[in-house]
């Protein structure tokens, strides 16, 4: 099999393909092995492609992830996620999507890329039903990758743009093609339907913009009819035409060029092709190129967009009078333009490359709504990228160009906000250092395809672009980042090794470190001896959410940041493959003992089996994903943002397990009002009868099997019924656990404000009577009263009191640790450190009651003091709050955790704020300060948000509170202003 260049339409998503993917055997097998992900609710990479259905109803996009999103844009505002469609995979670089369309009723999603060519030789293109995210069909087998996909207006066909091949044009609904054109010269990468007629056109690398006239194709029944175009046009623009588009009368065609940055309108007259004009492109460089190109629906305006920016900030060119009138560059994106459609409504829907975006632009040339993923942007930043001596602190930026500065401590499992500290002082008050880039005869390396070793040239592997170079410390050799690959090269410029990777907009290195800043927004180290990746971090741009992992999947995240990885498993060739957050394997990868060993021995298999030793774990091998895997559920009806009139819901399902399931679980916003434990009231298909409240809500099912829970499968309800009249709605109570220990009777463990932290969370509570609850309940154990036994039966208390309609919430203020094991106890004040399971309240002990409050739970823990604990505990590991927090807030469990502190950060407190710095912010923010918006409520969301920023305040930055909400509990109110 040749090695072969792959070409796809957008600025920098003209992409070479990686020679690493194929090798030349005669023989492939699909991986069944579990492959590890990112999963932020978005593309981590860049996005290839967008598509839209003929009413502006979904929006969905494709990318490098491996991944379909299907987003609901019906209302306007923020795009709704409602699924993630995940066609098979294979690790490196099959599965990456390049190409995508919507059939014109929004039911099928077509798309394709590097899709079966590793296991069968062939490409395929996948169908997805959009309501249920299933892979219902594929393709015939292609010769080569797929760049473009286009359904005609009618939903009747569907055209292939093949990398090497030409044609292929499948009528909907069948494998194989009706139709083909193989005499292309190179690669097709562009093709668009005519609105109103049968015809076609097409652009490839070879210089040809083709012409189809499809009305003999209406009745032919044949399959692989030879396709004949009935005009050809080599543009004046240029040798490259890419992006191609219809105007809506159908008399003329947009095309752009990859390697001029010239637009061309054809004119159709007939079925003949001839140039008309070509828009004014003054101002645009010639380095720069609009490669995309787009008609607004009513054909008034022009739209051209693609590798046109600058200072990180890329722009899409608007054309008045269909091009012919004056023009206006629009801001639109922090990375280059991968795709543009015209909306029905009016102006263009576009798309990004790393940093992923995709937005909305209406027809006055303003941003309806521009939705970015929450990751890091590492461009223009490779000076940015700093180390410290041993490689394991990092400095770097949250945007392009220096904004944002950021610090993550690997030892200390912190995610630092510099605060008012400029980058340069960052620099020197953490001891970092920025990769070096001289000492070496490095030249044309920068955004370069042709970097240079003094005049030898150097390989950019995978092709693209040469993104950043880091000299290692004693001028021994030189790295390079590239778009796909990191490099190591020795001192006569040969290269030693080399790493298939994301985009690496940045590179440092210590010499035995290669620390390098992706595409994807992750910092990846690799060992320097051989370039074998060692760990990566996912830093959340919320600056509170982090994750780190081994390539194995050993992990350690903060509260919420657990689920920003995770496990895709295929299911065969012809089915979508399932997706498994990290929350799901728990018992057995969340080792932060794992990451701090890897630290020292650089080595994965002797940091798992170190950290075994240590922790008394069993050392035989670890049990696979693949045994552990929870069930998949499916909400089979009714549909998602069903109106209903009844508060009684028939909900049909489906479940799939490899194991015996063992429960099923129904909960409406979150909580749960069901569960089934008899495996004769239940199956893999039912349906369950459900009463939900008069205002819209989420419904969600989980099912169980010995190993774990599944994700939830989640249906909103709009409630179209009468809403209950005020006299007969009933107000929920609330119930208050506050514990607080000071005054241990160990007293190497004494704290200073634990006990009084407990008493004015609970008297702020109390304060709430009669106002939003109809009356407040609250049990506080301070100091001698907190035994593990008065605690247990508090937690008792909250558990049996508790209704549907109430609130619950349980406040811990003390010492917490970590048994060897890393599972997590509060320590009562009687505990004792040598008989931990005795005299400890377990993490078991707080879920367990957790999950079985009915209401609303809200959980606060404040157990990350220090004191002399450490002292004590020479063999534990430091506190990690961060798995209980996670555990308590799944969507099996239900709660919204608060948690002082994140990583190895420690609670303070001061006797000046009367508080720890996390008690004192909650009870102003309860009190009435984090009523932002002056209605009087306080929610969720708005405590959250004053805690962040008030701790922030206090602690000068030095402690870091979180919030971790389940995915399935919406923002309510809690306290109502005084």
């Amino acid at each position: 099999m040749n090695r072969l260049a792959i070409l796809l339409t957008g600025a920098a998503v003209w992409v070479a393909c990686h020679p690493w993917l194929w090798d030349d055997g005669s023989s492939w097998a699909q991986s069944t092995e579990p492959l590890l992900a990112l999963e932020i609710g978005h593309h981590p990479g860049r996005i290839t492609r967008i598509a839209i259905d003929s009413l502006d109803r979904l929006l969905v996009t494709a990318g490098t992830d491996k991944t379909a999103r299907v987003w609901d844009i019906s209302s306007g505002g923020e795009p709704l996620l409602l699924r993630t469609l995940r066609p098979p995979i294979a690790a490196g670089h099959e599965g990456k999507l390049y190409a995508l369309a919507i059939s014109p009723d929004g039911k099928t999603v077509a798309c394709a890329g590097q899709t079966g060519k590793s296991w069968e030789g062939e490409s395929f293109v996948y169908l997805f039903d959009t309501s249920t995210g299933e892979l219902v069909s594929r393709t015939e087998g292609q010769p080569a990758s797929m760049h473009h996909l286009a359904y005609s207006p009618d939903g009747k066909w569907l055209a292939a743009m093949l990398y090497k091949g030409g044609i292929r044009l499948f009528r909907a609904g069948e494998k194989e093609a009706t139709g083909l054109d193989e005499q292309y010269g190179a690669a097709a990468l562009g093709a668009d339907f005519h609105r109103g007629s049968k015809l076609l056109a097409t652009t490839c690398v070879d210089g040809l913009v083709r012409l189809y006239d499809l009305s003999d194709m209406e009745k032919a029944r044949e399959k692989h009819l030879r396709l004949t175009p009935v005009s050809t046009l080599r543009p004046q623009g240029g040798s490259h035409p890419m992006g191609i588009a219809f105007s809506p009368d159908g008399t003329k065609l947009a095309v752009g060029f990859k390697e001029d940055p010239r637009v061309e309108v054809l004119e159709l007259k007939g079925h003949v092709l001839s140039h008309s004009f070509s828009p004014d492109t003054s101002g645009v460089p010639r380095n720069h190129k609009l490669q995309l190109v787009a008609w607004s629906w009513d054909g008034t305006r022009l739209y051209a967009a693609g590798g046109f920016g600058a200072k990180g900030v890329w722009k899409i060119r608007k054309w008045e009078k269909a091009g012919k009138g004056s023009y206006e560059d629009i801001p639109a994106a922090k990375a280059p333009v991968s795709h543009m459609l015209p909306m029905r409504s009016g102006g263009i829907a576009f798309s990004s490359t790393e940093p992923a975006s995709f937005g909305i632009l209406d027809a006055g040339g303003k941003i309806r709504f521009l939705k970015e993923a929450p990751t890091p942007n590492h461009r223009f930043n490779a000076e940015r990228l700093l180390i410290s001596d041993d490689g394991w602190t990092v400095g770097f930026c949250l945007e392009s160009l220096g904004r944002e500065p950021a610090l993550f401590s690997v030892s200390q499992r912190s995610l630092f906000d510099p605060a008012e500290s400029s980058f340069r002082s960052m620099k020197t008050s953490f001891s970092l250092t920025p990769p070096s880039t001289e000492g070496m005869e490095v030249k044309d390396w920068k955004n370069s395809h042709s970097p240079k070793f003094g005049e030898k040239p150097l390989p950019v592997p995978g092709g693209g672009l040469c993104r950043s170079l880091a000299v290692l410390p004693d001028s021994s050799g030189f790295v390079l980042g590239s778009d796909w690959a990191v490099s190591l090269f020795d001192k006569q410029g040969r290269m030693i090794w080399t790493v298939p990777t994301q985009a690496a907009f940045g590179v440092n290195t210590n010499g035995k470190l290669v620390v390098a800043a992706m595409g994807d927004g992750t910092i990846r180290w690799f060992r320097g001896s051989d370039g074998k990746e060692l760990l990566a971090l996912f830093p959340h741009k919320d600056r509170k959410r982090w994750i780190l992992w081994t390539p194995s999947g050993y992990y350690h995240a903060s509260p919420g940041g657990e689920d920003l990885i995770g496990w895709h498993v295929n299911r065969g060739r012809d089915r979508e493959g399932d997706f498994f957050p990290a929350s799901r394997f728990r018992s057995v990868y969340a080792r932060p003992d794992v990451v701090d060993r890897l630290m020292v021995s650089l080595d994965e298999k002797e940091a798992l089996l170190a950290a075994n030793r240590e922790s008394d774990r069993k050392l035989t091998e670890q049990v696979s994903v693949e045994e552990k895997l929870p069930p998949v559920v499916r909400i089979l009806s009714p549909v998602e943002n069903t109106e209903v009139s009844t508060s009684s819901v028939t909900v049909r399902y489906s479940v799939r397990s490899r194991d015996p399931l063992t429960g099923l679980r129904a909960l409406i916003d979150g909580r749960p009002v069901l569960k089934l434990e008899d495996r004769s009231k239940f199956g893999e298909k039912g349906e369950l009868s459900l009463t939900i409240p008069p205002r819209d809500c989420e419904i969600s099912l989980v099912a169980e099997n010995r190993h774990a829970a599944s994700e939830p499968a989640t249906l909103r309800l709009k409630w179209r019924g009468a809403a209950a009249k005020e006299e007969f709605r009933i107000r929920p109570k609330l119930y208050v656990l506050a514990v607080g220990v000071s005054n241990y009777q160990d007293q190497g463990l004494r704290l200073g404000l634990s006990a009084k932290d407990a008493l004015d969370f609970g008297e702020i509570w109390k304060r709430q009577q009669s106002s939003l609850y109809e009356g407040v309940q609250a049990r506080i154990l301070t100091d001698a009263q907190a035994t593990k036994g008065n605690i247990l039966d508090g937690l008792e208390w909250l558990q049996r009191e508790v209704t549907q309609k109430d609130v619950a919430i349980l406040f811990l203020a003390g010492h917490g640790i970590n048994d060897p094991n890393g599972m997590f106890y509060f320590l009562p004040v009687d505990a004792d450190l040598e008989k931990l399971k005795r005299t400890g309240v377990s993490q078991a002990d707080i879920i367990s009651t957790v999950a079985a409050i009915a209401g609303k739970v809200l959980v606060f823990i404040d157990a990350c003091h220090s004191g002399n604990i450490m002292g004590k505990l020479k063999r534990r590991a430091a506190l990690d709050v961060g798995t209980v927090v996670n555990e308590l807030a799944s969507a099996e469990n239900g709660a919204i955790v608060f948690s002082s502190a994140t990583g190895r950060q420690y609670s303070l407190e001061n006797p000046q704020w009367g508080n720890g710095a996390f008690t004192r912010a909650l009870v102003e923010g309860i009190g009435g300060k984090a009523d932002f918006r002056g209605t009087g409520r306080i929610t969720v969301n708005m405590l959250d948000l004053y805690v962040s920023e008030r701790v922030k305040e206090l602690t000068e930055g030095q402690q870091t509170p979180t919030t971790v909400k389940p995915p399935n509990v919406p923002d309510f109110p809690v306290a109502v202003r005084k």
